[in-house]
């Protein structure tokens, strides 16, 4: 099987650059970024979808009144498995990032050019590659003529690039009941060029800007004033005391410690004799998850005061981005053994579970209580001109989740059932205002997506995840891989 099933991968290369020219020529940047969203992309990739087999395909559009259509495309499609009750997502993303300056591209951004058997357009890597290796692994599969005793779903995601807002975060508050207790999620979306790091957890990420309030005077009369560059300065070096406040290491982790660093300053004043009344700086915290970040604001609004008392100045903080980290993925999972044995049979590699001081939309699944790696093998070059995809990292990851598929097939058969997560599947049917599913066929014919009416307890789960996920709407203002 495994053999039949890396040759059919083989032989959908041409098909594989052909998706990845319909996908480049249509720019789906996101309205913040000056873009019109996803719409046309999930119209077209539908159509593609459309050709396979799939049992279902459904579109949930997430409103957003600035984006063309006023809506926020989400595409999700369903390969029934010969057993219900679990499904395998791979989950890709349609929104990329804006060109940049064009006077760096050697080529144009949104037309497909191929040298040898590297690809070149903006978002080809980033996520292009994870979302057309994701189709060749299912398509893969469906020739093969083999189902495995479990379903196998695409989803194919908006605006992971500004917050997941529209995208994953949408999904997991009003359409819940898509995701079972036993199901799991491998995320395309980060990697390293030898293909050996499989992403298992996050730390807490926290961008805080801090305003220290002073009182302005001439520098020849400084006793007239309130230096507020001078306080503001001494709370910089007092942070410094937060690494030995949260010491604990985590060789997961790379650094294993959690950082806290002052990052970014402010214009204060734009002369050289005055005394500042304002001073502003940012700090960058990436927080293991052993520590919860409410801990760590006190400690730092207890140090705060000490220099408010000492300075006679006000100082402030705003939260420019806040994400508590979501529960790692266990490194002894079956999804992250069987992944990382298909890494090893495909790319001959040791691959090791990590993990990353940045946030990747997984954590939306993973505080669903439900497994999620991010794997793929790349070299990294998203957002940068002259994005490239390898083609032969391409399918390469096609093999890899296709080969995972089949040993957690093989895992499954020779198993008992494990006891079902604590999870959150079973939202009442979605409204309007949630976002219907735009459309959904079985394999021959299409109808219209529904949804049937859950048990009382599935709606409670499905309300406990809407809870997770209330009042989240992300302040950041770009979201990447790593952020």
């Amino acid at each position: 099987m495994q053999n039949d099933l890396f040759k059919n991968i083989d032989a959908l290369e041409a098909w594989a650059i052909e998706l990845q020219r319909g996908l480049v020529a249509i720019p789906a940047i996101t309205p913040t970024g000056g873009g019109t969203g996803e719409l046309d992309k999930a119209v077209w990739l539908e159509q593609e979808l459309r050709q396979l087999p799939f049992d279902s395909i459904a579109r949930y559009d997430a409103p957003h009144p600035a984006a063309k259509g006023g809506v926020r495309p989400n595409l999700v499609a369903l390969y029934k498995g010969t057993e219900g009750g679990r499904t395998l997502w791979i989950m890709s993303h349609l929104d990329v990032v804006p060109p940049g300056d064009l006077s760096l591209w050697k080529t144009d951004p949104f037309a497909l050019t191929v040298e040898g058997r590297t690809l070149y357009g903006r978002g080809v890597e980033d996520n292009h590659q994870g979302l057309v290796a994701s189709l060749l692994a299912v398509r893969a599969i469906m020739e093969s003529g083999w189902r495995p005793p479990f379903d196998l779903g695409l989803l194919f995601a908006a605006d992971e690039e500004t917050g997941s807002e529209y995208g994953a975060g949408f999904l997991c508050r009003q359409h819940a009941h898509l995701f079972g207790p036993r199901d799991m999620f491998i995320v395309p979306d980060g990697g390293l060029a030898d293909g050996s790091m499989v992403e298992v957890a996050e730390k807490s990420i926290w961008w805080l800007k801090i305003k220290t309030q002073g009182k302005q005077c001439h520098a020849s009369m400084p006793q007239k004033g309130i230096n507020a560059f001078r306080a503001a300065s001494e709370l910089v070096v007092a942070l410094q005391s937060l690494y030995k406040t949260f010491p604990k290491k985590d060789p997961l982790f790379d650094p294993p410690m959690s950082t806290f660093e002052p990052t970014k300053k402010e214009n204060n004043i734009p002369n050289i004799n005055t005394i500042p009344a304002e001073d502003v700086f940012y700090l960058d915290a990436r927080v293991l998850p052993c520590y919860p970040l409410k801990k760590v604001e006190a400690e730092i609004q207890r140090l705060a005061k000490a220099i408010e008392k000492k300075h006679k100045v006000k100082i402030t903080f705003e939260d420019v981005q806040r994400g508590e980290a979501a529960p790692p993925t266990a490194a002894d999972d079956p999804l992250v053994t069987e992944l990382i044995a298909a890494v090893r049979d495909v790319h001959k590699v040791k691959a090791v579970p990590r993990g990353i001081g940045g946030g990747t939309v997984a954590a939306f699944f993973r505080k669903l209580h439900l497994p999620a790696v991010v794997y793929s093998k790349l070299d990294e070059v998203a957002h940068q001109p002259n994005e490239y995809c390898k083609l032969d990292n391409l399918l390469g990851d096609a093999k890899v989740f296709a080969l995972t598929a089949l040993r957690l097939a093989e895992r499954a058969t020779s198993a008992p059932a494990p006891t079902p997560r604590k999870t959150a599947r079973g939202a009442s049917h979605p409204t309007k205002a949630q976002g219907k599913p735009h459309g959904s066929r079985p394999a021959k014919a299409a109808t219209k997506a529904k949804t049937k009416p859950q048990a009382s307890s599935k709606a409670k789960a499905a309300t406990k995840a809407k809870s997770l996920y209330r009042g989240q709407k992300s302040s950041q203002t770009r979201a990447t891989r790593r952020r």
